[in-house]
């Protein structure tokens, strides 16, 4: 049965006018949306499968298995994903933070296999463990292509070689983020992330590996 057979035509009417005088989304709504998934969604999200990756090696008692290898191959880790999230909120995105952001998320998936290799011959690995490593291991490239999309301008400069001098420079947002805003997002990294991992690391350097 068709729309006009269940609508009045002055009811029908209406709809489409209605319809028709709603604005599409512009360029800027969407582009606003991404910012704020990327900001409030993807950033302060990624401690969760973190802090629970941070967990399973406590329950596998990683101190006493693989100890403080595996736990500094955790640093490094975190210092792959770190450097260009602190680039990506503090500077202004250009060739040089988005070269920066590439090389990191490459860096940080090859230093995932090694982990999961070294991991399995030392300890347990158990499925739910993979699959958190799963969520860890593509979320940077979830933030690499927000921010792509975000800045196409800068993305073309990228593929042409970055042929201006301040394409590789170190430079400070045109638009700084609310202060509040970076605060809030280093307590929820800092609780989440740096004291688990830091007391991981800690806890590896008392134990011997393999103690009983």
């Amino acid at each position: 049965m068709g729309m006009e057979r269940l609508l009045p035509r002055r009811s029908l009417r209406r709809l489409r006018r209605a319809g028709a005088q709603q604005p599409a989304p512009t360029p800027t709504d969407v582009e606003s949306a991404a910012r704020r998934f990327l900001l409030l969604g993807i950033l302060p999200l990624w401690v969760v499968p973190g802090l629970a990756d941070w967990w399973m090696h406590r329950r596998t008692r990683i101190e006493r298995t693989s100890g403080a290898k595996e736990s500094a191959v955790h640093a490094l880790m975190m210092t792959e994903t770190g450097v260009p999230v602190v680039m990506g909120l503090l500077a202004r995105v250009n060739p040089l933070v988005l070269t920066t952001m590439g090389a990191a998320a490459i860096a940080h998936g090859a230093t995932a296999v090694y982990d999961v290799s070294l991991a399995t011959g030392e300890r347990e690995v158990r499925p739910i463990e993979q699959h958190i490593h799963s969520f860890l291991e593509v979320l940077p490239l979830t933030a690499l292509a927000f921010t792509a999309c975000l800045h196409p301008d800068q993305v073309r400069s990228t593929l042409r070689g970055g042929p201006r001098a301040r394409d590789w420079r170190l430079l400070p947002k045109e638009h700084p983020l609310p202060p509040a805003y970076l605060a809030g997002l280093a307590c929820v990294i800092g609780l989440g992330v740096v004291v688990p991992y830091a007391e991981e690391l800690r806890r590896c350097l008392r134990v011997r590996p393999g103690a009983a």
